[in-house]
C-alpha cells in the first residue's frame, strides 16, 4: 500500500497546555467532537474518539510539548491492521500557540479526505472552543 504524508500548522489564541489538554483530557475531547471520548494520559495508552470511528494508542506524551501517537481510522480501504503516525508539536508565540501536525503513513487514497477532516473535526472547533 503507497502512503502518503500530512503535514498542518494551526494557531491559536491559547497557551499550550490549554491546546494540548483539549486533545489529550476525555471530558475536553468529548466536547471538542461531540461524541464519548476514551483518552489515556499514559505513554502506550489506548484512546478511542467519535464513537470508534478513530482509534489507537499513545507513543509519546510531553505535557504542553508534543504528542505523538499512533491512529487508526474505520476508513474504507484502511487496512485493520495499519495504523498511521501523528504527531502534535506545540510552540508559544506572541498571541498563542503554534501547533505543527503531522500524519505519517496515511494511505494515499485517503490523504486529501482526511487534510479537509483535521481541518473541520479538529482545528476549527479547537479555535471555536479555545478563543471563545
Amino acid at each position: 500500500m503507497k502512503t502518503k504524508n500530512i503535514k498542518q500548522v494551526v494557531t491559536f489564541k491559547s497557551t499550550p497546555i490549554k491546546v494540548y489538554e483539549l486533545i489529550m483530557d476525555e471530558k475536553k475531547h468529548g466536547e471538542l467532537s461531540g461524541s464519548k471520548a476514551k483518552v489515556s494520559k499514559k505513554p502506550n495508552g489506548k484512546f478511542e474518539v467519535f464513537d470508534g470511528y478513530c482509534h489507537g494508542y499513545n507513543i509519546e506524551l510531553k505535557e504542553g510539548k508534543m504528542i505523538k501517537q499512533a491512529w487508526h481510522f474505520a476508513e474504507d480501504g484502511w487496512p485493520d491492521d495499519h495504523y498511521s503516525i501523528c504527531t502534535f508539536e506545540f510552540a508559544k508565540v506572541p498571541g498563542g500557540t503554534k501547533m505543527t501536525f503531522t500524519q505519517k503513513g496515511v494511505p494515499e487514497h485517503k490523504v486529501e479526505s482526511l487534510k479537509e477532516g483535521w481541518k473541520e473535526y479538529y482545528w476549527a472547533p479547537m479555535k471555536d472552543i479555545l478563543e471563545k
